[in-house]
């Protein structure tokens, strides 16, 4: 095992260096040895000691036990690939890929909503029939990423489309007493995994294929491009980009601004859209 091997390498180099024993110091030391590793490699090998410093701790209250935070690190965030609409017209209908109608509909139908409203995967799971209020057209979205519960709008042809996707389920899946809106051929509700996956041949299928090497057609990109197309449809309409900001921020249910605008750093298009309002209220100064 990995694990164990960087253990002896550890073991070896207090024995080499003439330790007294586990220490911060020879654990800092040991771990930052890779000259060229990455921060995530050097953290893991920090994190291997601590584990087993603490573990030790248990019968020796001597041992040292590296604390959390020495070696910060920030993993890379993957580049947003922004879908445009062809794109997202081209997923939904590669999802004829899968195996029966049932999954195909299921499929192109969570593909939709996501686009249309940018939902987390996981909200979108969760979702219940209940949770579709058809009269105010909207959705309630429970348990979110931090707790809340939020109340998302549908335009008229979101709202027609899960309405089909209902009759379709209760065609599909009569006897089913599963509380969830999206249904497995099991008829329970659908496993993130198996999203996932059928997702990947969806984009396969569709022919789409990564921009570069951190910029790969990701589900969850579907997000940040309903965040993107949301802003450039506000400056295309003279709107205050700053109260659509906070605004779609709400919308996502964020609870910092700071984590929508992170959405919109990969956009070229909204910096040139935000220059040129800038640009046209200078020549009105």
């Amino acid at each position: 095992m990995r694990t164990e091997k960087l253990l002896n390498q550890y073991i070896d180099y207090l024995l080499a260096s003439d330790a007294d024993g586990i220490s911060t110091a020879t654990a800092l030391s040991w771990a930052n040895l890779p000259q060229k590793s990455d921060g995530s490699w050097r953290n893991y090998r920090l994190s291997v000691v601590r584990t087993f410093a603490r573990y030790l701790s248990i019968s020796d209250a001597a041992v040292e036990v590296p604390p959390m935070g020495l070696l910060p690190y920030c993993p890379p965030r993957a580049t947003p690939y922004l879908y445009s609409a062809s794109e997202i017209t081209a997923l939904m209908g590669a999802a004829s890929i899968l195996s029966c109608p049932q999954r195909q509909v299921t499929m192109a139908t969570l593909v939709g909503l996501l686009a249309a409203t940018g939902m987390r995967v996981g909200e979108a799971i969760r979702l219940d029939m209940t949770d579709i209020d058809q009269s105010r057209q909207l959705l309630r979205v429970r348990d979110t990423k931090f707790g809340k519960s939020r109340e998302v709008l549908l335009h008229p042809t979101a709202v027609t489309a899960l309405e089909k996707y209902r009759a379709d389920r209760a065609r599909w899946q009569p006897r089913s007493d599963c509380p969830a809106l999206f249904l497995s051929l099991a008829g329970t509700r659908l496993l993130y995994c198996n999203v996932h996956h059928a997702f990947r041949r969806m984009v396969t299928e569709a022919g789409l294929s990564a921009r570069s090497h951190k910029c790969q057609p990701r589900i969850h990109d579907l997000r940040h491009s309903f965040t993107v197309a949301s802003m450039l449809d506000a400056y295309a309409a003279g709107g205050d980009g700053q109260a659509q900001l906070a605004l779609i921020s709400t919308y996502l249910g964020h609870t910092d601004p700071a984590a929508t605008y992170w959405y919109l750093s990969a956009a070229p298009e909204l910096m040139a859209a935000a220059a040129q309002r800038l640009t046209a209220y200078e020549e009105r100064s």
